[in-house]
């Protein structure tokens, strides 16, 4: 009976300790592979997009290289599109999910976030002669289009809107523009940035929900030590200076609160 009972509790431990080295494992094999990879759209500017050159460049973007330069590591970027890539998390094609990811009860569920790194509104934007829409609460049977999966779709659904799915920002305004959509619910920095680009376009902003939403870098939950080193690397870059670089090189403000 002893001899059973050691066993087991030597089985015991055994599993114990398998399960801390599983916590653990996410950031060593990190750092052993001298990689991390990230998912984003590559479609979202200001936040994740192709320059004229067809690099990958913007606000999220720069922001992840910043982590795994303070993670000693490369970065390598999985493009894919919104309404896929938290499944590409599940599925372990990467190992964080940095695109403008709203933190919500529903995703800390199932997720892990690290500190907001970015705070944003969602904005009604409709076309510049469009005064029938003024609201959120003018959506109802409206078709509006947004990525059918995203917070600003379920907002828009929330309101009676009937979605017109897109793949982003940049096709939702594309879809506004040529009359296809009566307006879409995007982000406000978003806009700002296509404004700043395209003064000319003629949209304009109809409404401003009045709470702000914060955005985190998104990872599977049970890697704490993963966690806490891209939490520290946040800290570090607000801390040198980079953030507020990044920051007003995008959006020309501090856009961490």
């Amino acid at each position: 009976m002893k001899t059973l009972r050691a066993i087991l509790s030597l089985g015991f431990m055994q599993l114990a300790l398998a399960g801390a080295a599983s916590a653990q494992s996410a950031l060593d094999e990190i750092r052993s592979a001298g990689v991390i990879k990230v998912g984003t759209e590559g479609t979202y500017a200001p936040f994740t997009f192709h320059d004229t050159s067809g690099a990958l460049t913007g606000f999220d973007v720069e922001i992840a290289r910043e982590i795994g330069r303070r993670l000693g590591v490369k970065v390598e970027f999985v493009e894919g599109k919104w309404d896929g890539l938290i499944a590409g998390l599940d599925a372990r094609r990467y190992d964080a999910v940095i695109n403008e990811v709203s933190i919500t009860d529903a995703r800390r569920a199932k997720y892990d976030f690290s500190t907001p790194y970015i705070v944003s509104k969602a904005v009604l934007i409709v076309r510049s002669d469009n005064n029938a829409i003024k609201s959120f609460a003018d959506l109802k049977g409206r078709r509006v289009a947004e990525s059918l999966t995203s917070n600003f779709g379920q907002l828009a659904r929330s309101q009676g809107a009937e979605l017109v799915g897109t793949d982003g920002f940049n096709q939702s305004v594309d879809l506004l523009l040529a009359g296809r959509a009566e307006a879409t619910i995007n982000d406000s920095l978003s806009f700002l940035d296509f404004k700043k680009h395209k003064p000319d376009a003629h949209l304009k902003v109809a409404a401003t929900e009045a709470a702000a939403e914060a955005e985190g870098v998104l990872i599977r939950k049970g890697n704490p030590e993963l966690l806490a080193a891209i939490n520290s690397a946040l800290l570090q870059i607000k801390a040198d200076g980079s953030y507020q670089r990044i920051s007003h090189k995008y959006f020309g403000a501090d856009v961490s609160h």
